[in-house]
């Protein structure tokens, strides 16, 4: 009975640790809508995008360098929905990513980027930049410095 108990525990922390919810592109534009006064960084990456998985930690960084500011990072893994599990909730807990991070739940890579951007080539990593006056994606691997800066420089 002991260790039915640890393991239920285990599982439950696990769960609770790895926050990945499947997410849509209504769920997203609604959740930018509500956010009238907050600048969103929203980075699509995949665990297997070399480029991706290297910058990670810099949004880690920003978004702790703007926890009491209307700022949100939201990582938007670009991972097949079959990988939620086995792939994707285990490289966001080991790797500690705190930030907001969702599968992406869209069918065909062509309409999703289209509707995200028009002029995204679907390269990954990209990450967007979205407030109530502005809407800037860029297909880059982001330093630090250059998140920061960028932020800073969103008009």
């Amino acid at each position: 009975m002991r260790i039915l108990l640890i393991i239920g525990f285990s599982l439950i922390t696990y769960a609770t640790n790895a926050q990945v919810k499947l997410l849509t592109l209504n769920e997203l534009d609604k959740r930018i809508a509500n956010g009238k006064d907050t600048t969103y960084v929203i980075n699509f990456w995949a665990t297997w995008c070399s480029p991706c998985v290297a910058e990670l930690p810099n949004f880690e960084k920003l978004r702790l360098a703007n926890i009491k500011k209307p700022v949100k990072v939201i990582l938007v893994s670009l991972d097949f929905k079959s990988k939620l599990q086995k792939e994707v909730i285990p490289f966001v807990q080991r790797n500690q990513i705190n930030a907001e991070v969702y599968l992406l739940n869209e069918p065909g890579q062509q309409q999703y980027t289209e509707r995200i951007d028009k002029k995204w080539s679907g390269a990954i990593p990209a990450t967007l930049f979205v407030n109530q006056k502005s809407r800037q994606l860029y297909e880059k691997e982001f330093t630090e410095a250059e998140l920061k800066n960028t932020l800073l420089n969103l008009k």
